[in-house]
């Protein structure tokens, strides 16, 4: 049978998950915008809504939770990498790899909510000067690209560059917040454990 028949179909396909990823990308925008939005009407009140036991100021406390997301997401990376045979090592990964891959994600994002949500109910999207703008923008995207990222890891049919772009672009926009907060806040504050 002629291998032309089947060349239209699979292109289809490719570009009907292209269409969708792009779907995706737009509900992700979305959610980022509307934080966006919500963090520039909402009037900062400037205090926590509540800590986490142990930490008794919210900076220390958003700037801990943080690093330990990027912690997460680090070996996230490395994980998917591996799974992916894309690190340097002979040693197929562990069955177990791929379920702690999945719940160091999960544990990641829990840990970035309670930053995220008093960064805007508590600060608010701040644009004073270029680190706070850079940091509010980062933010805001972050939880944009993870919709797009947990939309497109759930459809059939995504181009097979979809799930690296856009772990790759989630773990670039956590790190951009990180950098512009919780670094900047322990390089300024000698790095308090509380």
């Amino acid at each position: 049978m002629s291998t032309d028949v089947d060349a239209p179909a699979v292109k289809g396909s490719a570009g009907r998950g292209v269409v969708l990823l792009l779907v995706f990308a737009v509900a992700g925008a979305l959610v980022a915008l509307s934080l966006g939005f919500y963090g520039k009407a909402h009037t900062p009140t400037g205090r926590p809504l509540a800590l986490i036991v142990g930490f008794t100021n919210l900076t220390p406390m958003k700037a801990w939770l943080a690093t330990a997301a990027v912690v997460l997401a680090v070996f996230q990376v490395v994980s998917a990498l591996w799974m992916y045979g894309r690190l340097p090592v002979k040693r197929r990964p562990p069955a177990a790899l791929s379920q702690l891959h999945r719940w160091s994600g999960a544990v990641a994002f829990v840990a970035t909510l309670p930053v995220a949500y008093h960064c805007l109910w508590s600060l608010g999207y701040s644009t004073f000067d270029t680190r706070t703008a850079l940091h509010s923008l980062f933010g805001c995207a972050f939880y944009g690209a993870f919709t797009t990222k947990m939309l497109a890891l759930r459809a059939n049919k995504m181009p097979s560059w979809a799930l690296p772009i856009s772990g790759g672009l989630l773990f670039a926009l956590l790190v951009g917040t990180w950098a512009t907060a919780a670094v900047w806040y322990f390089a300024q504050s000698g790095v308090p454990l509380r």
